[in-house]
């Protein structure tokens, strides 16, 4: 791989003696600006901003970002808008690494080399295809790699030793383990302890290879699972926009809050 500002995000992290901070929130939720004033907002925290585009038949989100989805759809958002978003905010000087995630139908509807493309051109720096599983995704990947776009692969709690070894030596800068079965948003089901012998595993392989803890991670769960190299926090994000369009309250000042919480129980 070449220069990755995914894995310099990792590196800065781990001099500061602390897991990277990925947070997940839908484009164009509740609209086009207040995504973008998110993602400036919660920069200054963040070590990489996971954005998701909305979509009508997710397969592993739950409820939260299912809300999330629906209201940036319902506002009209197009996958070109999302390319808006993000190009805008790597623009910005706040702007930290971005990894776009979704699903394949969209990719594929735009062609793979399109999609690619305009990752590149709004400055993506990393892919996360939720429904596209390794070894399918192995040419998608090459494709990504070429253009200096980390492809990042996901490995679960049924990944046999095997196939794990497999993903990880494909794998670029970040893997992504998710903790386990569940849609996200989902109660951690599995405790802390159980999660990070599981993630030990995956570290054994490569403990070269970034290796981030994702799904039922929250205020509450974060410190337990300080030994990651990175943890991604997404369904309590939206699950605040919705409580904050609820009461009327300013979604951008109480994301920004819950971030700032969130990044204190890491150090």
């Amino acid at each position: 791989m070449t220069f990755s500002q995914i894995g310099l995000a990792f590196k800065n992290a781990k001099k500061e003696n602390r897991p990277a901070l990925l947070t997940y929130t839908v484009a164009g939720d509740n609209t086009k600006k207040k995504s973008l004033d998110i993602l400036k907002s919660i920069s200054k925290d963040v070590d990489i901003c996971e954005v998701g585009f909305p979509h009508n038949t997710p397969i592993a989100d739950g409820g939260q970002i299912q809300t999330s989805s629906y209201r940036a759809l319902k506002n009209g958002i197009k996958i070109n808008d999302v390319f808006q978003i993000v190009k805008k905010f790597k623009d910005s000087k706040k702007a930290k690494p971005i990894i776009l995630m979704g699903y394949y139908n969209i990719i594929f509807q735009l062609g793979e080399n399109h999609f690619i493309k305009k990752c590149k051109k709004s400055g993506v720096n990393g892919v996360i295809v939720v429904d596209l599983p390794y070894p399918e995704n192995k040419k998608f990947a090459k494709k990504c790699e070429k253009k200096s776009i980390d492809f990042i692969q996901l490995i679960s709690p049924t990944t046999s030793f095997k196939r794990m070894q497999k993903i990880i030596k494909d794998s670029h800068n970040m893997i992504y383990y998710i903790s386990m079965l569940s849609t996200t948003g989902g109660k951690l089901k599995v405790s802390p302890k159980q999660i990070l012998k599981n993630y030990k595993k995956i570290k054994k392989i490569n403990k070269n290879k970034n290796c981030v803890i994702g799904f039922g991670i929250t205020e509450k769960t974060i410190s337990s699972l300080k030994k990651a190299d990175g943890l991604v926090v997404g369904s309590a994000l939206c699950k605040k926009i919705t409580e904050s369009i609820k009461k009327r309250q300013n979604p951008v000042t109480n994301i920004s809050n819950m971030v700032k919480k969130l990044k204190a129980k890491m150090i």
